[in-house]
């Protein structure tokens, strides 16, 4: 990854004399509240965190060619593994007629769902960030992408892997051992520096949008190994497979309606197993004779693995409501829930709601709720981590 970064900051370093660099980024903080006691004693209840993300862009050559840098920084006062620093994108972007290429680090998202992203699988998960996994770390990538009648197709060469983020002893959300990302244990021998592939393709195909895509290389999602418990401080190792995947994504618009589906199917770990999620979302413009646009959303979850951590999507169903208000502040609140439907005791359900208060400064309120009598269950772990996060960001 270090000679990624030079050789970016080389690109930069070389650029015209008159090329203008634009700034800009967000910085803001965030306070979360859990609404009950902790399961574990090291934690609390209370977490304030800051954080900053600049923005530097600049292109030359008639803007054939760009660079894009995008550090992350971010300051937590109780869990010390959220106090970290990352580079999200030092991406040197070249287009030409039909193709473009990007070198550097940067952030790709596939997929069409709403509540899993089954098919998204070039960057790692950012997990000490939230809880829904939206958040993502830079990948050091080589990424070919060309444009033709028959659709767009995009290789990636991903020379350096990126390990998961993981809350500390005193960090909520998480089983009743830290998980110690810095004890990984991984089936190549070249360990981070084993070099991964990925292609894609994406075609529009009448009111269809498909995509298929296939990765070989080291997993993003890792599976937890037995900890030795008679160690003084014992912790929970990742554990990082070579795997093989193939994905489908499907969406379609049909007047109102959106239907959408993700579906993979994954070798090389403790088990091969396939995934899906498929649903829709109806939205109606002006419920009720008023400027509110409401959708109404849903998606059927399945996955075939068992007693596995990560797999939290086994056989779930996801409702919600997405409510648009169409004001001058770009105000919006999504609320789901999500039923397992093998045991009713277990399920979990959010609210995302955001708005801003001027031209620079935006809110955005987060609650989650998770709830599990099943002790081999994922939720049991985090039973009493529900909670509310106020974000107040300033954009410049």
């Amino acid at each position: 990854m270090n000679k990624t970064v030079t050789f970016c900051l080389g690109m930069l370093a070389a650029m015209p004399a008159f090329a203008e660099i634009e700034f800009a980024g967000r910085a803001g903080g965030d306070f979360r509240y859990f609404m009950q006691d902790p399961a574990y004693p090291e934690q609390e209840r209370k977490q304030l965190s800051v954080f900053a993300e600049p923005e530097f862009y600049t292109q030359w050559n008639s803007g054939d060619d760009s660079l894009l840098v995008k550090p992350f920084l971010r300051y937590d006062s109780v869990d010390d593994n959220r106090t970290h620093v990352d580079m999200r994108e030092l991406m040197w972007l070249h287009v030409a007629d039909d193709w473009e290429t990007r070198v550097g680090i940067g952030k790709v998202f596939w997929g069409q769902a709403e509540s899993v992203h089954l098919v998204d699988i070039i960057n790692q998960t950012d997990a000490v960030e939230a809880v829904d996994g939206e958040d993502k770390l830079g990948q050091p990538m080589v990424n070919l992408r060309w444009y033709n009648d028959y659709g767009t197709f995009s290789a990636y060469i991903l020379p350096y892997f990126r390990e998961r983020t993981f809350s500390d002893n005193e960090g909520r959300m998480r089983p009743p051992l830290p998980i110690d990302g810095s004890a990984a244990v991984y089936e190549s021998d070249d360990e981070e520096r084993h070099i991964d592939y990925a292609f894609r393709w994406q075609r529009s195909l009448g009111m269809w949008e498909v995509g298929l895509s296939y990765f070989d290389g080291t997993t993003r999602e890792p599976e937890l190994l037995e900890p030795d418990l008679t160690t003084e401080s014992p912790v929970i190792r990742p554990y990082y497979a070579q795997i093989e995947q193939v994905g489908v994504d499907v969406l379609t618009v049909q007047g109102a309606w959106l239907w959408k589906m993700e579906a993979i199917y994954r070798t090389g770990q403790q088990e091969d197993f396939g995934a899906l999620v498929a649903g829709f979302e109806h939205t109606t413009v002006g419920v009720f004779d008023t400027q509110y646009d409401l959708g109404v959303l849903m998606e059927y979850q399945f996955d075939e693995r068992e007693n596995n951590y990560f797999a939290i999507a086994q056989n779930d169903l996801m409702a919600g409501l997405r409510w648009v208000w169409n004001d001058i502040d770009g105000t919006e609140v999504l609320t789901g829930f999500v039923q397992d439907l093998d045991n009713t005791d277990t399920y979990s359900a959010f609210i995302e709601a955001s708005s801003r208060i001027t031209d620079n400064w935006r809110w955005s309120l987060d609650a989650y709720f998770f709830a599990s009598d099943t002790p081999d269950d994922t939720y049991y772990f985090i039973r009493r981590d529900d909670h509310l996060q106020f974000t107040l960001e300033y954009f410049f």
